[in-house]
């Protein structure tokens, strides 16, 4: 996303990162038709041809997109068939509907429409798994309550600085669902101090959201820990939560961040951590978007 973080990642970079996590003890890479107009579908590609055998057992999860709003059958279809040869896997083990909320009258669940598409693509074999993948939790509760989906991949609403999505975590949970965590840095507001512009949820940050960031990051200072590393710890030491996705584009990154989830954070962190988190007034779901 480099309009929005200001940099991008050159392809053989991102080709080394790819094999890099295959050697790691991380078994699973997400990514999305849209990413990168397609470019991170085959640079994953590239990356696990790389790696060879350390990438056998690797989940590669994608995301059906509905070009210019398009969340047709037909856009489904075509959709697998760009992810399954920018991927060379025929077979897609876990593929999620995407960003449904900016579209919210596409008619997902109509005769001819994205989720029967989805469920016809899963009889046939092609797909394993059915998640839906978002951010507006209204959104995500009515595409849920037509029972398509086995997998919620929530973003930037499970963090040190936003609940939005905890009574929709305890709802999929209830109902058997697999929950995957993504954004746990909250656009990046948690993983480093930076200047300004600062984003939440992909979008400039609340002055009560910063504010809370920078209490945490002062927190996490009197610790001697980095905030980073409890934003990921945060969401791996929450039961319900099964997958935490964590965007990174650096191979030197990984032992970062696998070091970071050894580092033992006292359970006052926890408490005082807690304290802090902004009102719900100030989530990103309290707002229309």
């Amino acid at each position: 996303m480099p309009r929005l973080f200001g940099y991008d990642t050159p392809e053989e970079q991102a080709i080394a990162l790819v094999a890099d996590v295959c050697a790691s003890p991380i078994r699973s890479i997400d990514t999305a038709n849209m990413y990168g107009e397609g470019r991170s579908e085959t640079r994953i590609a590239a990356g696990l041809k790389r790696a060879g055998a350390a990438a056998d057992g690797m989940l590669i999860a994608t995301k059906v997109d509905g070009k210019d709003g398009d969340y047709s059958g037909d856009r489904v279809f075509e959709s697998i068939k760009e992810s399954q040869a920018r991927l060379g896997m025929e077979y897609l083990p876990l593929v999620y509907l995407h960003d449904p909320e900016y579209a919210p009258d596409a008619g997902f669940d109509r005769p001819g429409g994205a989720i029967e598409a989805l469920i016809e693509l899963k009889n046939r074999g092609v797909i394993g798994h059915l998640g839906i993948a978002g951010g507006h939790v209204p959104t995500m509760e009515r595409l849920i309550d037509t029972g398509a989906f086995e997998v919620l991949l929530t973003h930037s609403r499970a963090s040190l600085v936003d609940g939005s999505a905890n009574d929709l975590i305890d709802r999929v949970k209830a109902e058997g669902m697999g929950v995957a965590n993504a954004a746990v840095y909250g656009g990046g507001l948690l993983a480093a101090r930076t200047a300004p512009p600062l984003y939440s949820n992909f979008k400039p940050a609340r002055p009560e959201i910063l504010a809370a960031a920078s209490a945490l990051f002062d927190l996490a200072d009197v610790f001697g820990i980095k905030l980073a590393d409890a934003a990921v710890q945060h969401s791996l030491r929450d039961p319900r939560i099964d997958t935490t996705v964590v965007g990174i584009s650096k191979p030197e990154r990984i032992p970062l961040l696998l070091a970071g989830l050894a580092v033992r954070i006292p359970d006052e962190f926890w408490e005082r951590a807690a304290e802090l988190m902004p009102d719900e007034s100030v989530w990103v779901d309290a707002h229309a978007e």
